[in-house]
């Protein structure tokens, strides 16, 4: 450090490096000993970066880089949006369903990109901006499966009639992606997800990963 530098400035975007680097995100603690600081430095700094949506600690105090991050650059939603809409058009001509790249925002997540079938006489109106608890819905809960998956779950997620009556959901999450936690999926007009839908999410979901890297 020099006279012109800002220590916590410093260690404020060294926070948001290694938050960067990693999948799972890092508790108080972790962060702690490779800042070299003590937890009350650590918890101060967290809580200016959560003010601005810089980071965000999930229900187990891990901390995570938050949404905000993307917000810092005008460009960064068009360019991820770019990067997903060849695989979800290919997934919603396909499947013949609305499919969408949802990013997580706080507790929240947020369709970023939707593309719809061109050949079905109907399917679901879904649209970007469009936001529901992670709780709820295919898109977030194969998010938080992500968080607690083993090797032996299945990769994808499959909902009936959680966000909008007589429509069904599959998603698989975005793996893989630093700082970047999603999902790729569909949304459909049905009574039950058919069964190769599943699989097909999760190709779509490795391509929307491979172009995000």
């Amino acid at each position: 450090m020099t006279a012109e530098t800002s220590q916590t400035l410093d260690r404020g975007l060294r926070v948001l490096k290694l938050l960067a680097d990693t999948d799972h995100g890092l508790t108080v603690t972790e962060l702690s000993h490779k800042l070299g600081v003590n937890r009350t430095v650590v918890y101060r700094l967290l809580a200016t970066l959560e003010q601005h949506a810089l980071v965000r600690r999930d229900l187990g105090g891990r901390a995570r880089v938050g949404l905000g991050v993307l917000r810092l650059g005008r460009q960064v939603h068009p360019l991820v949006r770019e990067a997903a809409m060849p695989a979800l058009r290919s997934l919603a001509e396909d499947i013949g369903a609305t499919a969408h790249l949802t990013l997580v925002d706080g507790a929240e997540a947020l369709a970023v990109a939707v593309v719809e079938p061109s050949w079905t006489d109907y399917h679901v109106a879904y649209r970007a901006g469009f936001r529901h608890p992670l709780e709820r819905g295919a898109a977030g809960k194969a998010i938080l499966a992500a968080r607690q998956r083993t090797a032996d779950e299945p990769g994808y997620t499959l909902t009936h009639g959680e966000l909008e009556a007589g429509a069904c959901g599959a998603a698989a999450p975005l793996l893989g992606v630093t700082g970047v936690e999603g999902s790729v999926g569909v949304v459909m007009l049905a009574e039950a997800v058919p069964e190769r839908v599943g699989t097909r999410v999760m190709d779509a979901a490795r391509e929307v990963a491979e172009a995000l890297r």
